[in-house]
C-alpha cells in the first residue's frame, strides 16, 4: 500500500498597515480552482471572507465543510485549511483580513480580552455563516468590502465602525453556537484538532521571549514530549521550535514597524540570545534583513494606498 501523501502547511504573515490594520483582496482575480492545492496553510490574523458565487469546500486537517454563493467565512490566526470549488467551477471571492485588537483598541472597553475570537474560547465554532441564516453578516462584510474598494473620503472611519459591528455580531454568533446542533457539532469537531494543542499555542502567545523547552510545553498539554511534537506537526505542519521562531519574528516585524530600537535591542527584547541567530531566522522566514524589512515597510506605511501585495508574492491565489 502506498504511503499517503503528505499535506504541506503554509505559514502565511499578513502584514496591516499598524494606523488601519486591515486588508482588502477583492476583484475578478480572486477566484478558487476547482483543484485542490495539497496544501494547507494558517496565518496571523483573522480572516473574514465571502462567496460571491459558485460553492466548493473549505478543508482542514482531515476535515472538510461544504461553502456556497453568499456565505461568509470567519477562520481566526493558527487554523491550518485551503479552498477548492466544486468541480468544473472557480468559485468568485473577496477576502478580508483583520487585526481586531490592534483595531478596536481604543474602541473596547479595557475588560475585552478575546480579541482574536479563538476557537478555544467557544463551545463550537462556526467556520461558514450561511447568508439565509446570518442576514446581518452577509450585509455587513459586503458594505466594508465596498467602502475599502472604493475609498471615498472618510472610508477608514467608516470602515472602522462597520467592522466593528460585524466583529461584535461574529463574536455573538459563536458565543451562541449550540454545540448539539448538527451543524455545531461537525465544526466542534474541527475545533477539537487545536484544541489538542492550544494550552501550547497560548502559551507560545504569551511567552514567546521567555527561554522554555519543548518538555514544558509537552506538559501543558498532559503529554509525553514524542507525543507533543508529533501531534504539534500534524496540526500545525512545522515543529513547536519552528512555530516559536516565527512568533519571535512577527513580534520582531510589529517592532521593526512601530519602534526606532535598534536591531540588537529587539533581537535581545524577542527572545534572541544573538544578534546573528535573529538575522538568520528573520531572513529565512521573510526573504529580507531586518535592516531591508524596516526600510520596505516604513515605505509602505507613508503610502496609504500601497499595496500589500508588493512585499508578499504568495498572497495570490493558485491557478493550476
Amino acid at each position: 500500500m502506498p504511503k499517503p501523501k503528505k499535506v504541506i502547511i503554509e505559514y502565511r504573515n499578513y502584514f496591516l498597515p499598524l494606523h488601519f490594520p486591515a486588508l482588502l483582496l477583492s476583484g475578478d482575480y480572486w477566484k478558487i480552482s476547482d483543484i485542490p492545492s495539497g496544501r494547507l496553510h494558517f496565518h496571523n490574523c483573522l480572516e473574514i471572507g465571502v462567496c460571491h458565487s459558485d460553492s466548493g469546500t473549505l478543508e482542514f486537517c482531515g476535515n472538510s465543510l461544504h461553502f456556497k454563493e453568499g456565505d461568509v467565512t470567519c477562520i481566526p490566526r493558527n487554523i491550518p485549511h485551503t479552498t477548492y470549488s466544486s468541480s468544473g467551477t472557480e468559485s468568485h471571492w473577496s477576502y478580508l483580513f483583520l487585526d481586531p485588537e490592534g483595531m478596536f483598541r481604543n474602541l473596547l472597553s479595557s475588560s475585552w480580552n478575546n480579541y482574536d475570537l479563538s476557537i478555544t474560547s467557544f463551545q463550537a465554532y462556526k467556520y461558514i455563516l450561511s447568508k439565509e441564516i446570518y442576514p446581518k453578516v452577509h450585509t455587513l462584510a459586503l458594505q466594508v468590502i465596498q467602502e475599502m474598494e472604493e475609498q471615498k473620503p472618510g472610508y477608514q472611519l467608516s470602515v472602522r465602525g462597520l467592522l466593528l459591528a460585524l466583529y461584535i455580531e461574529l463574536y455573538r454568533i459563536q458565543h451562541e453556537a449550540d454545540p448539539l446542533s448538527p451543524d455545531g457539532s461537525g465544526q466542534a469537531m474541527l475545533a477539537e484538532n487545536t484544541l489538542e494543542i492550544a494550552p501550547a499555542l497560548d502559551y507560545i502567545e504569551s511567552n514567546s521571549a521567555s527561554a522554555f523547552s519543548v518538555d514544558y510545553l509537552a506538559a501543558l498539554c498532559h503529554w509525553s514530549p514524542a507525543h507533543f511534537r508529533r501531534v504539534f506537526h500534524e496540526i500545525m505542519g512545522i515543529s513547536p521550535l519552528e512555530y516559536v521562531n516565527n512568533t519571535r519574528i512577527l513580534n520582531a516585524c510589529k517592532l521593526l514597524r512601530s519602534t526606532e530600537d535598534s536591531i540588537l535591542d529587539i533581537s535581545e527584547s524577542i527572545g534572541f540570545r544573538s544578534v546573528s541567530s535573529f538575522n538568520r531566522f528573520f531572513i529565512k522566514i521573510m526573504k529580507v534583513s531586518p535592516r531591508e524589512y524596516r526600510k520596505q515597510m516604513a515605505l509602505a506605511d507613508k503610502k496609504e494606498s500601497q499595496s500589500i501585495l508588493e512585499y508578499a508574492g504568495w498572497l495570490y491565489p493558485e491557478k493550476t
